[in-house]
């Protein structure tokens, strides 16, 4: 075998397992979006979407997009992040959490941008999300408390990063 073919069949073994790792975060994505919703409770099941991990965006599911990667073409092997928009009232207002996934032996890392990691089966089993959920709703919860407390303490001056807000005058949810 040349040294060409060598970086050839190398690279095509590289790719795959960058689909395979694309594949296993969007299916865990599509899972986390569904199941958080459904853990918070939305009357109208209308509560979670995937959005791009950064920039601006609104509340509709992004598809590919969602993805801090594309789904073909060269792929790095990595960590790949999502957004999970959450609905934070009854009209239209969305707060972006962002997940970075990576894989780690047998297991996948999910860990909320700047918040813990959560150890995940790979495949999932049937509850073992559930934690994770109730630590992104506690997040985004916690948030907010801690806003409410910081401008009960008067102490309100300064603005966090890690939360980016969508409201979308077009959406009719309430």
């Amino acid at each position: 075998m040349s040294r060409f073919e060598d970086l050839i069949s190398t690279v095509a073994h590289y790719q795959a397992l960058a689909a395979e790792n694309y594949t296993r975060v969007r299916t865990l994505a599509e899972e986390m979006r569904a199941g958080l919703c459904a853990h918070i409770g939305s009357k109208d099941g209308v509560c979670v979407r995937l959005v791009p991990p950064a920039g601006a965006f609104e509340a509709k599911d992004y598809g590919d997009q969602a993805f801090s990667i594309p789904p073909q073409g060269f792929r790095p092997l990595g960590a790949i992040l999502f957004g999970l928009a959450v609905r934070v009232s009854m009209g239209t207002d969305w707060m972006r959490v962002t997940i970075q996934c990576q894989k780690i032996g047998d297991e996948f890392i999910a860990q909320i941008v700047g918040g813990e990691e959560y150890r995940l089966s790979i495949p999932l089993k049937e509850n073992d999300p559930e934690p994770f959920y109730d630590h992104i709703y506690d997040h985004v919860l916690d948030w907010f408390k801690t806003q409410i407390d910081r401008y009960e303490a008067g102490d309100y001056g300064g603005r966090e990063i890690g939360f980016d807000f969508s409201r979308s005058e077009t959406d009719t949810l309430v």
